[in-house]
């Protein structure tokens, strides 16, 4: 598969990858000393149970990618305001009600999953190209974060605020699922030279660049499109927890028709109509894996649905508003969306998500610097 890969082809993968590449509660059977990374980041223990297994120097690993991601956005965006190394191009942040079914099994009702409850939200909708300049048109992966505010409980990150993030984007894999792979990528992708960029599909491998090919697509409206976390998370704690991966879709099967000729920005444009007319609803779906074959560090394997279904959980409300404002929009740009903004019950599981951890702060940190900004949590 690698050598089938011409240079033309090579622009729409790198936005690919990077869109997937940014989309990465301690239990009684991890060891007792705490991991760090070089930067005296603590670094999340693995969980023995329900099949972690850490790769050889991945806290260091992680350290090094971030390393390369900061100095990236360091150089792009020297001057002027400082976006996402990816996902930069936002479609809306929209206001929205996360409302838990009435009943659900006791397996499901963990965490956050109280049944009835319902809690305030701020959902963003975005492209994944690291070109926020991108027309909507083009193939690409597609980002939904989700923020529930007012999450009692305790988190995850020691002194975080009282939020909650689900983070999805329109594909159910992930183009890569090892420390060394995934480095090699980033090198790769944040080089310079023709032949840096030649030597990205050997360094994915034939399954990640099928997938992250794949990965592109069209859509016509953000509000009417089917997302998934990729990797595994934590339901639950000691004895009960269990291994789950996230998805959200539209409630109706309804899809608004692929525009004529579109406006670079026309995936905004529909959610700006869709909202001003109306409510709109997504649903969120819960997939309890039903087999330790199902991986939890393999994040480049689908779990079959045919074999773990999903369970509807929770039911978003997107209210009928006006979110394309400037106040509204740079409020927007100010949040920060990780898998570690969590409560215990819901801690990201394998690889992918723990090197989360440090390379989603690292990367907070410096935009919000670079911006003379504060980073805070909304309440």
């Amino acid at each position: 598969m690698p050598h089938l890969i011409q240079p033309m082809r090579l622009n729409p993968l790198l936005h690919t990858l990077m869109a997937a590449s940014m989309c990465t509660a301690v239990h009684a059977n991890t060891p007792p000393a705490a991991l760090h990374t070089p930067n005296n980041t603590v670094y999340p223990r693995i969980d023995h149970h329900l099949g972690e297994r850490l790769h050889p120097n991945e806290a260091v690993k992680a350290e090094e990618i971030a390393d390369i991601i900061a100095a990236s956005i360091r150089k792009q965006y020297s001057s002027g305001l400082a976006l996402r190394d990816a996902h930069p191009k936002a479609h809306g942040c929209v206001r929205a009600e996360f409302k838990i079914n009435e009943t659900l099994p006791k397996n499901l009702a963990q965490g956050v999953f109280v049944p009835g409850k319902t809690y305030h939200a701020w959902i963003r909708f975005s492209n994944g190209s690291r070109d926020a300049t991108q027309a909507d048109i083009k193939s690409d992966a597609r980002g939904m974060a989700i923020k529930l505010l007012s999450v009692p409980g305790k988190k995850l990150l020691p002194d975080e605020a009282s939020t909650q993030d689900f983070i999805m984007i329109n594909h159910p894999v992930f183009f890569v699922n090892d420390p060394d792979r995934y480095i090699s990528f980033m090198q790769d992708i944040n080089g310079s030279g023709v032949l840096k960029k030649l030597h990205i599909p050997f360094a994915l491998g034939i399954k990640g660049t099928w997938i992250a090919f794949n990965s592109r697509s069209k859509i016509s409206n953000p509000l009417q499109t089917r997302y998934w976390s990729m990797v595994p998370y934590q339901l639950g704690t000691d004895p009960d927890r269990q291994a789950v991966k996230y998805s959200a879709r539209a409630c109706s099967a309804l899809t608004t028709p692929m525009p004529h000729a579109p406006h670079p920005n026309f995936l905004r444009e529909a959610m700006r109509s869709d909202l001003q007319k109306a409510d709109s609803c997504m649903e969120f779906l819960v997939q309890p894996r039903t087999s330790n074959a199902m991986s939890i560090e393999d994040s480049m394997t689908e779990w079959k649905e045919s074999q773990a279904p999903f369970y509807t959980v929770a039911t978003i409300r997107i209210p009928q508003q006006i979110f394309d404002t400037p106040e509204q929009n740079k409020f927007c740009e100010n949040l920060s969306f990780s898998p570690w903004h969590a409560r215990l019950e819901h801690q990201p599981l394998g690889a992918i998500n723990r090197m989360r951890k440090v390379i989603y702060d690292r990367i907070s940190q410096v935009r919000h610097e670079m911006n003379s900004t504060s980073r805070s949590e909304p309440h």
